[in-house]
């Protein structure tokens, strides 16, 4: 099914008169028996499928169920978090039969994606980075997310070999948890090649804003940082203009190495393919499908960028040692004795966290050594 033909049956919806001319615009609305002996699923996203980033990411993993018998794959880019999201899942059910939704984008979880659950009791909605709760969300609704700090910890052992000015940088769009978790896994990492290391933090204060990411990078080189990493929707800004002034990068969400072969080290991606897979397997098998879904590195949710060419010997050894540790399963990234960039202390010393009850603690600190503020 065409982008243009997707746009146009979102804009079919956006009056009721167009709704109730097709006969639409009712939840009640029968899906047709030709859906019954296949899985229809929808992805949504909030930017393009081709942004090097977080909606790169999730298109990928959606890519790999259209070779699956049997599913059908309809996708919308470009969908802002509004009451046009409310549209395109009602559209997708609707017209195309969906059974089950990715809305993936942050802000469509509320109110956009629980009015849609009260709407279509019958229908599944998953939802990347809600944090859904028994206790008053739907039971057709869910989330599912990744710890990706240890990719942003490796990223930083990769990054402290590579670094000659000791000074690491860090664009980043809003001090949310998640985002201060993947700072501070950076620096720690970093910090594990030699302690002596600093980040220094921008916030741009919005998930895409081309020109404040390449200001914040350019004034992060310009601060000393030779490498730099990010958590934007889409890195590739941050990705050109830091190698363009000759710093190295550290990607995120998606494989950046081909917007800089020569200076990517590596990068923190995720691995949506895993996920949908495991929805869809249970949905064409009629399981429950689970309500709160998480995973690292050993579970397949989160991979690492191949080590690109400047990563030196030193740096690839202690890279897969690390790895390998990780994929055992229990690392922990944030250990004390630990201060945050305050002198307070957030671990003392034997006190371990890992990645899951991080999530739950909901961060709100940078560590000893974060260059920056969360205010």
């Amino acid at each position: 099914m065409t982008e243009r033909f997707m746009l146009s049956r979102r804009e079919l919806l956006k009056t009721s008169a167009a709704g109730a001319a097709l006969g639409l615009a009712s939840a009640s609305f029968p899906i047709s028996r030709a859906f019954a002996a296949a899985v229809t699923v929808g992805f949504i996203y909030v930017g393009p499928k081709d942004d090097y980033g977080y909606n790169q990411a999730h298109a990928e993993g959606a890519a790999t169920l259209k070779a699956i018998e049997g599913i059908s794959v309809v996708e919308e880019e470009n969908v802002p978090e509004t009451v046009d999201v409310q549209k395109t899942m009602e559209s997708m059910i609707n017209l195309d039969g969906a059974s089950l939704i990715f809305p993936t984008s942050f802000g469509y979880f509320d109110p956009h994606m629980l009015a849609m659950c009260a709407k279509f009791p019958d229908m599944q909605f998953r939802h990347c980075g809600g944090m859904w709760n028994k206790d008053k969300h739907p039971m057709n609704a869910g989330s599912y997310f990744g710890y990706i700090g240890m990719g942003q910890y490796l990223n930083g052992v990769a990054a402290g070999h590579a670094t000659k000015t000791k000074k690491i940088g860090f664009v980043a769009a809003k001090p949310i948890p998640q985002v201060l978790l993947n700072i501070n896994s950076f620096l720690l990492g970093a910090r594990s090649v030699d302690p002596t290391i600093t980040c220094q933090v921008i916030f741009t204060g919005e998930w895409s804003l081309a020109v404040k990411e390449a200001e914040a990078t350019n004034a992060l080189v310009d601060q000393g940082a030779d490498v730099i990493t990010c958590h934007v929707d889409s890195p590739k800004v941050v990705v050109e203009t830091a190698a363009g002034r000759g710093a190295f990068i550290c990607g995120y969400h998606a494989n950046q190495s081909p917007l800089a072969p020569e200076k990517y080290l590596t990068g923190a991606e995720w691995n949506w393919a895993k996920v949908y897979k495991m929805f869809v397997d249970d949905l064409a098998a009629g399981k429950p499908l689970p309500n709160f879904t998480r995973g690292g590195l050993a579970d397949g949710f989160v991979k690492m960028s191949p080590l690109g060419p400047a990563v030196s010997e030193a740096a690839r050894a202690q890279f897969d040692g690390t790895l390998a540790e990780m994929m055992k399963g229990g690392f922990s990234v944030i250990k004390g004795p630990l201060k945050n960039n305050k002198g307070d202390v957030v671990a003392t010393k034997g006190q371990t966290f890992v990645e899951a009850a991080i999530e739950l603690e909901s961060m709100d600190y940078l560590v000893e050594g974060v260059v920056g503020s969360t205010a």
